[in-house]
């Protein structure tokens, strides 16, 4: 087999990966050069916010705990002015997708480096990427001020993250690795990286569902994670990725289910036009079709399979694909309006593809 032509370019990221290394913040923090952190979370995770803020002692400016899924622009201003009047020069964001999410909306702003310690599966603190939500539609971006310094990967904080919440973290970073195998501007690094990150939370999630305390299956999810949350910020998206900023934005609906109940549905609108990153993905799971293979990870683990179930309304379907249409990413397969429609239809309904 021939290697093909490709770019590959790497970005400069420290990831500390272990069980307990969390201990290891403020030696991270000094390696930054900061020391005043504005520590991030939700509301609900602000008791582990405060455990960052009590180990880091005087360098921590405060804790801002009011991230929210989608980084709605009127938090990210609020944020940005928190860390202005604190004399922050750094922020610690321990959480998910939101709270990292929004950690890049305040660095895009001031430029502020990042120390993100993941909780989920979500992957975005591997990413560039960042997303604001104003009046009702996320816009996307990608800048390389936004991307995390650090990385802090503690099996551990992920202990306690309900089943339910693993599940659909664990897919939603599936999916940044199954459209990365189609990118238009994939590698063979991160085809290695997509399909190995897609085999470890593969092997991860059934055994978090099983043994909710199983240290070494979650150890694998955030390893899975991590390269799949790589892949996510090195190559570029498509049709999953496009549905769900659609989807999530306009219709504000949790992401990590969206992307859960999304993703068979996309892959199986792809799969004649990548057959090559299909048998991949299939591989990985031990499936026989990637899109069946995906669809039964998520039902077998009980996380939910149609849009509405999470509160989409089938009037809105119309809308959706509309929406779906304008701003096109590359995609291996032309979105074609029917199609498009029928595929946001089965997914509502939750049909197996």
């Amino acid at each position: 087999m021939t290697t093909p032509s490709f770019v590959y370019t790497s970005v400069p990221q420290r990831v500390v990966f272990g069980a307990g290394s969390l201990q290891h913040l403020a030696r991270e923090i000094d390696m930054l050069g900061a020391r005043r952190a504005l520590v991030l979370s939700t509301p609900e995770q602000r008791p582990q916010a405060e455990r960052v803020a009590d180990m880091l002692g005087a360098h921590a400016a405060g804790v801002f705990d009011r991230a929210v899924m989608h980084v709605p622009i009127e938090t990210a201003r609020e944020a940005r002015e928190v860390a202005a009047r604190l004399g922050a020069d750094c922020a610690v964001a321990i959480g998910g997708g939101s709270t990292t999410g929004l950690g890049k909306a305040i660095a895009l702003d001031s430029g502020l480096p990042i120390l993100a310690i993941p909780t989920t599966y979500a992957g975005s603190e591997m990413t560039p990427i960042y997303g604001i939500t104003e009046a009702g539609m996320k816009k996307t971006g990608k800048d390389f001020k936004v991307l995390p310094r650090t990385v802090i990967y503690d099996p551990e904080l992920s202990l306690g993250l309900p089943v339910g919440m693993s599940v659909t973290s664990g897919i939603n970073a599936i999916a940044h690795a199954a459209e990365g195998l189609y990118a238009v501007d994939s590698n063979p690094i991160m085809d290695l990286m997509a399909q190995e990150g897609i085999a470890a939370l593969g092997r991860a999630l059934p055994a978090i569902r099983a043994t909710p305390k199983d240290a070494s299956a979650r150890s694998d999810a955030l390893y899975g994670a991590w390269l799949c949350g790589t892949v996510l910020g090195n190559v570029g998206m498509a049709l999953h990725h496009k549905l769900c900023h659609t989807l999530g934005g306009s219709f504000n609906l949790p992401h990590a289910e969206t992307h859960t109940i999304v993703l068979p549905h996309a892959l199986a609108y792809n799969a004649e036009a990548a057959p090559q990153a299909m048998a991949r993905i299939a591989q990985a799971l031990g499936g026989s079709t990637a899109a069946q293979a995906v669809y039964d990870l998520a039902r077998d683990n009980g996380a939910p399979v149609a849009l509405r179930d999470i509160g989409m309304k089938e009037s809105d379907l119309d809308l959706a694909c509309e929406h779906a249409l304008k701003n096109q990413y590359p995609n291996p397969r032309p979105l074609e309006r029917d199609a498009i429609r029928a595929l946001l239809q089965n997914a509502w309904e939750g049909v197996r593809p």
